[in-house]
């Protein structure tokens, strides 16, 4: 059992990420290209939001802890490979974690010039939000190609990070 809630939160939000990050690992050739519909984002456009989306709120409510962080432009072809996106997750992820934490110790809220979140517990909760919106965008866009997880993989990568089952 964690010692406070926010070290479960911030636990949570690193299992979050960790999930993306099997997700990521887990999807089969071409699943970077894959699209829910035509004209929607692709899921390599979807995981490089994801990125951009923690740093431009890191950036706005928290910026010391932005610095040094690298967005990703799905169009660079550099960025078009799990081994591109990986390293940005796991850096942003850090990143946030040691701002709500300070904010949490300090007693502060997340706020700067253009933004603000009365508590930083709100803004992880935002980031999980939005993230947990873009993983069902990204299974649909791969389920319309054929491909689904296999249980015991999604399972594995997914669903065991929060619970475990005993039957």
């Amino acid at each position: 059992m964690r010692n406070s809630v926010s070290e479960a939160l911030l636990d949570s939000f690193q299992r979050n990420n960790t999930i993306l990050l099997n997700l990521l690992r887990a999807l089969p050739e071409g699943g970077l290209e894959a699209r829910a519909m035509e004209g929607s984002p692709s899921v390599g456009e979807q995981f490089a939001h994801i990125q951009n989306t923690r740093l431009f709120w890191l950036q706005q409510v928290a910026p010391e802890f932005a610095e040094g962080l690298l967005p990703l432009f799905y169009q660079d072809p550099d960025d078009r490979s799990a081994e591109g996106i990986e390293p940005a997750f796991e850096e942003s992820a850090r990143a946030i974690c040691k701002a709500v934490k300070h904010r949490l110790e300090a007693g502060q809220p997340m706020e700067g010039a253009h933004a603000r979140y009365d508590h930083p517990v709100l803004f992880l909760q935002h980031m999980l939000w939005h993230e947990g919106y873009h993983v069902g965008q990204i299974k649909l866009a791969l389920k319309r190609t054929g491909y689904v997880m296999p249980e015991v993989l999604e399972e594995q990568a997914i669903w065991s990070l929060w619970r475990t089952e005993v039957w």
